[in-house]
């Protein structure tokens, strides 16, 4: 017996009694719009796929070229051998895409974001981040020795304070970070004033993009574009794992010099192999697909508003916005447990919706997150919130 046994197994007891096990549900079916688990068909409206690209059959058929063509795995990190031409192939159209000179391709965004900080920014520089970032941008931050400074979620007084406290500190170089979209709520970061601002304290701009890049923004690049920032944000990270296919690998696009220094410093791109040839196939298909998908981000936009439109005429409380990821409110002390009691009736009824509660969102802020598809037809939508309605009436009496 390993000695910490007894404490684990009591940590594990004391998140099972607060209720916050997270179970993970198996799929016995690609992902979809429509997926099969627990031994029958749900509608999915809790997956990253917001173009409906995970089964695409064009971006199936290129991962499955790709195969036969460059093998399986690269069973090397990037600068020993395992540098395909298709990677640098992905990596120039990802910064064609969104308007930087170069992009570096990681596993994942987490290591993207896990990777870049602690190579740009030393003792003599300053991080600001915003409160709601990512798990993933705040661990980055972590590894970095910079001084650390946090705003009040998209509040650019407190922005504009923070900045005023980085250069008192004599800061060398500061640079402001910020999701582009706040998963848990749905919103979009102030990405114009955050700009003016950082270019009045002469600061550098980074944006995590992974909730919005294929599919936000006139030509689907992302918050930039639908801001009209492209060319005042100084550093973009996403990932290739939601929209663009769903399967896996990040991305740093930035100025030139960021990009190449990265590859010869982070870590996580230096001691991690190289993204699968089968990922690179099909996420290139994928991007290819959303730079044209003018047609399912209309499709995108109107089943979101269809969806926000009914579901408050029919009493629920939605956060206020426009991205497809939805937020229905459970506030108060009992709200955590009607989210959980409501989601779980939603799937006896065949529609498949997660709830969140403390520590993943703030106390008395329970909520199901819904996330909306282009694969999703009008029915599917008018399905989802007639489950919502009989959910509620079943848990609430």
């Amino acid at each position: 017996m390993y000695a910490n046994k007894e404490a684990l197994v009591a940590t594990l007891q004391e998140i099972e009694d607060a209720g916050l096990t997270k179970h993970e549900r198996e799929l016995s079916s690609p992902q979809s719009a429509k997926v099969q688990t627990a031994g029958a068909e749900a509608l999915n409206f809790c997956a990253n796929n917001y173009l409906g690209l995970a089964d695409h059959p064009d971006v199936v058929s290129a991962a499955r070229d790709a195969l036969d063509q460059w093998g399986f795995g690269m069973a090397s990190v990037r600068f020993i051998c395992g540098t395909q031409t298709q990677h640098r192939e992905l990596e120039h159209k990802i910064a064609a895409f969104v308007g930087t000179d170069d992009a570096i391709l990681y596993s994942s965004c987490f290591d993207a974001n896990g990777g870049i900080f602690e190579v740009l920014f030393g003792a003599e520089d300053a991080i600001i981040s915003d409160a709601l970032n990512h798990a993933s941008l705040i661990d980055g931050i972590r590894l970095s020795k910079a001084k650390r400074f946090r705003y009040r979620n998209a509040d650019m007084s407190d922005l504009r304070a923070q900045l005023e406290a980085a250069k008192e500190a004599g800061a060398r170089h500061t640079v402001v970070v910020t999701d582009g979209v706040f998963s848990m709520d749905g919103y979009y970061a102030p990405l114009a004033e955050i700009c003016d601002l950082a270019e009045e304290f002469g600061a550098l701009v980074m944006v995590d993009d992974s909730h919005a890049i294929g599919f936000v923004g006139e030509g689907g690049r992302g918050t930039p574009e639908y801001t009209g920032t492209m060319d005042r944000v100084d550093i973009v990270t996403a990932t290739l794992g939601k929209a663009l296919g769903g399967a896996s690998g990040g991305y740093v696009a930035a100025h030139q010099e960021i990009v190449d220094l990265l590859r010869q410093r982070s870590r996580p791109y230096l001691f991690s192999n190289a993204v699968a040839p089968s990922v690179v196939a099909g996420s290139m298909k994928a991007l290819e697909i959303a730079g044209n998908s003018r047609e399912q981000r209309e499709k995108l936009v109107a089943n979101t508003v269809l969806f926000r439109a009914m579901m408050t005429e029919a009493g629920f409380e939605v956060l206020p916005g426009s991205h497809p990821i939805t937020p229905v409110m459970f506030e108060g002390e009992d709200g955590a447990r009607q989210a959980a009691q409501i989601a779980d009736a939603m799937l006896r009824r065949g529609v498949y919706v997660i709830a969140f509660s403390y520590p993943v969102v703030p106390q008395g802020k329970a909520r199901i997150r819904v996330q909306l598809s282009a694969a999703h037809s009008e029915d599917d939508v008018r399905a989802c919130v007639k489950a919502f309605e009989e959910a509620r009436a079943e848990v609430q009496g």
